[in-house]
């Protein structure tokens, strides 16, 4: 039995890029006996690591579960018992559709200390790589960030809430569900409204389809876009082209 104190800290790893991470994270990395890390993450991060933990990848890949959840629940609480600190890496923001605070919970209510450590979260900053703004003045007020798919495999009901509003809706998620979702939005008459759909967002192999609710399902065949994706509809998906064109018009000029 360890003498260490049984503990978990989850920690996000933010959305892709090596360079989102947190200072904070990375210093909690450094204290860890075992870090169990998903898909998600960027492989770079475990370079991270306190060189002596042990490292176990529970993560989802090619619709293939490593481990069940509550199978990573048993296994925080067992390695935290055994050898200390365990250190839960997410992607993302854990706190964001990342079941972090579930596991916290069970971790809780089996005797271990927890704490959170926040990420940056993939339904900001994605956006922002693409010079997407979820808000700005004359285009947004307000923003919704929704699972695409509910712990039953259905689409979230709140996504035709979100169609109602002018708010940016942001989908994480939901790839699966593209059929669905562009169906509430016709029923809303908005079928010229831009749609951004961003896959493997902030890495190197980043893709992006720009288009409207009437048009990004063929967007996406044409793009071959797969998950990991997010999809972003809004009028603020004009702020890309926006900045593109202002950036060619001021790369002319300075040709002429």
């Amino acid at each position: 039995m360890s003498l260490k104190t049984p503990k978990l800290t989850v920690v996000g790893a933010g959305p892709g890029d090596v360079d989102l991470i947190t200072i904070k994270a990375i210093k909690v990395l450094k204290t860890a006996d075992v870090v169990l890390y998903d898909a998600l993450v960027n492989e770079e991060l475990l370079d991270y690591i306190n060189p002596e933990a042990e490292q176990i990848f529970v993560g989802k890949r090619r619709g293939c579960y490593r481990y069940q959840q509550e199978q990573i629940n048993e296994l925080i609480v067992e390695r935290a018992k055994t050898s200390g600190h365990v250190v839960r890496l997410k992607g993302g923001d854990p706190f964001i559709f990342g079941r972090g605070a579930e596991e916290m919970e069970y971790a809780a209510n089996n005797g271990l200390e927890t704490a959170i450590v926040p990420g940056i979260s993939s339904s900001l900053a994605v956006p922002a790589y693409q010079n997407i703004p979820l808000t700005k003045r004359g285009s947004s007020e307000s923003f919704w960030v929704i699972t695409g798919t509910t712990k039953e495999h259905k689409i979230s009901s709140d996504i035709e809430l979100a169609a109602k509003s002018n708010a940016t809706v942001v989908v994480l998620m939901g790839m699966s569900k593209l059929p669905q979702i562009v169906k509430l939005f016709q029923a809303q008459g908005k079928n010229n409204l831009p749609v951004a759909i961003i896959q493997n967002g902030t890495r190197a192999d980043e893709k992006i389809g720009i288009g409207t609710v009437d048009t990004i399902e063929n967007v996406v065949v044409e793009n071959e876009l797969r998950n990991p994706a997010i999809i972003v509809l809004g009028d603020v998906v004009k702020h890309r082209q926006v900045i593109l064109d202002i950036q060619q018009e001021y790369a002319t000029q300075l040709k002429e």
